[in-house]
């Protein structure tokens, strides 16, 4: 299939570049060995400052970096997308910060892309990536384009009593130009199609199909995102002989070790991790140390500013009152690192935490799990509230807002035995090695086939016809409806927004 990828952060294909999230680590090996192109935006600090898009060859495929104007993109990234959007989708509601502002700036952007995606509109199908594109579904679909359009959700969805952002109905409404929506878990599918019920009044099928006025048919499907098991694991057997690896265990008794591997995000959970090695460092003296990987992640805004600062506060509270002699119980680094360092580091831990308040899946959980040792395997310490805690129930599963219960369910692991941790091991390595990443990818763009196939044959009921178009250099202008944002109209590349009352 010649497939198109969508998504905001987009990979540099260097292999050995740490990635600093799960979605570029899931889609460089697909793009560069299935031929597809993957658009993006420019890099941050690049947005704004080149004209025509660059072109990259990543393997079999191609990355295109999109320029996008840099105030609406800061206002789409640092706004919308990562102060409301973010926060609502983690249920974090005490944390959205929302501006009409910051809204238009996002349907701007996802006008933008969708010009830029344009050009590609005889591909075989899109498959859109993640929170920032929620609405570029429909701005191709008023562009004309009539190929297959995925969309797949990294985050959670919230339950519908969950608080939204302001604009919430239209944004879902806008998702059904998509004709199928991939989610994490069932539960997080079964929340969406909850809402769509809720706030639009469309009562979907019971495998999840919804048909809207107007839009026509969207599957709801759940596609649990994996990782390459075999090639972690074969990065983990061969950590001996890294250089990274040694230098960052230096000193460290790995029988006594925990690591964790986290954007420094305050959905990840690091500050009540950090009060739980404090509780049990306090009730069991040098009873474990922690190494702690915590890269830096969206500081320019200003929660997650202020969330690295506490987190470092509470790091050198706890050296300060549990170390001694030199000795400091939790060592800190905020250096990204590559996969294969981080699988030797993995490997020779006794025990991984991985304790978000909120998550998708965290592909940090299974990577873990991948590179233990069969012969001596650790413990993984997991929220309950991590997608991958569905799949990897095996696991010691936490609450992690319970500070105290998570110091002694981490007390227990170190304390495991070994016949205990090879079992639950081997339970959860076969759930990995059942579906790795390939199948993922696999089964999802299997999807989007069928949906061709369909729209070829014309058995798919018909959506809408596009709204009047004329071309323009090329490019597509659509008159839309939007919900008030402002005082003022806005016109971008292509897009004219209308000052109109809410469809819903």
């Amino acid at each position: 299939m010649n497939l198109v990828v969508v998504s905001n952060r987009v990979a540099s294909g260097d292999v050995n570049e740490p990635k600093t999230g799960g979605l570029e680590t899931a889609l460089l090996p697909m793009v560069q060995q299935s031929g597809a192109i993957w658009v993006g935006p420019s890099r941050l600090s690049e947005v704004g400052r080149n004209n025509n898009p660059s072109v990259t060859a990543l393997g079999e495929g191609r990355l295109v970096r999109v320029d996008l104007p840099a105030e609406d993109y800061r206002r789409y990234y640092e706004g919308f997308a990562n102060s409301a959007l973010w926060p609502a989708l983690h249920s974090l509601t005490d944390k959205i910060s929302f501006s009409d502002d910051d809204y238009v700036s996002y349907r701007k952007i996802n006008a933008f892309m969708a010009d830029a995606l344009f050009d590609y509109r005889d591909r075989d199908a899109f498959w859109v990536h993640d929170y920032h594109f929620l609405s570029l579904g429909a701005e191709l679909r008023d562009r004309s384009v009539d190929r297959p359009i995925g969309f797949f959700l990294h985050t959670p969805w919230p339950a519908p009593n969950v608080q939204l952002v302001p604009h919430h109905r239209e944004l879902t409404e806008l998702m059904l130009a998509y004709d199928v929506i991939g989610f994490q878990t069932d539960e997080d599918r079964q929340n969406f199609l909850a809402c769509v019920l809720a706030d639009l009044q469309l009562t979907p099928s019971e495998d999840g199909v919804v048909t809207s006025p107007g839009r026509g048919v969207t599957r709801c499907q759940v596609f649990p995102i994996g990782i390459d098991t075999d090639k972690f694991a074969q990065h983990a057997a061969d950590a001996d002989a890294n250089a990274d690896v040694a230098s960052l265990l230096d000193g460290l008794d790995r029988e006594k070790l925990a690591v964790g591997v986290d954007r420094l995000d305050y959905t990840k959970g690091l500050d009540n991790r950090v009060r739980a090695f404090g509780c049990l460092l306090g009730k069991e003296p040098r009873s474990i140390s922690l190494l702690q990987i915590a890269t830096s992640s969206r500081s320019s805004i200003q929660s997650y500013s202020d969330y690295q600062n506490d987190v470092m506060s509470l790091v050198e509270d706890v050296n300060a009152r549990h170390g001694a002699d030199g000795w400091k119980p939790i060592r800190y680094e905020t250096t990204p690192a590559s996969q294969a360092v981080l699988a030797g580091l993995y490997r020779a831990s006794r025990v991984g935490v991985v304790t978000p308040l909120r998550d998708g899946m965290n592909l940090v959980a299974k990577e873990y799990v991948a590179a233990q040792d069969p012969r001596d395997p650790g413990v993984l310490v997991l929220s309950k509230f991590a997608g991958a805690a569905k799949e990897l129930d095996a696991a010691l599963l936490v609450d992690p807002n319970d500070v105290e219960g998570m110091s002694e369910t981490i007390s227990k692991a170190i304390k495991m035995p070994q016949t205990d941790r090879i079992s639950r091991w081997q339970d959860m390595m076969a759930k990995l090695r059942a579906y790795p990443i390939t199948q993922w990818t696999a089964d999802f763009i299997a999807e989007l086939e069928k949906i061709r196939t369909e729209k070829l044959g014309g058995t798919e009921p018909a959506r809408c016809a596009a709204a009047q178009r004329f071309e323009t250099e090329g490019r597509i202008s659509t008159t839309r409806r939007c919900e008030p944002f402002g005082p003022a109209a806005f016109v971008t590349s292509g897009v004219r927004c209308a000052r109109q009352e809410a469809r819903l």
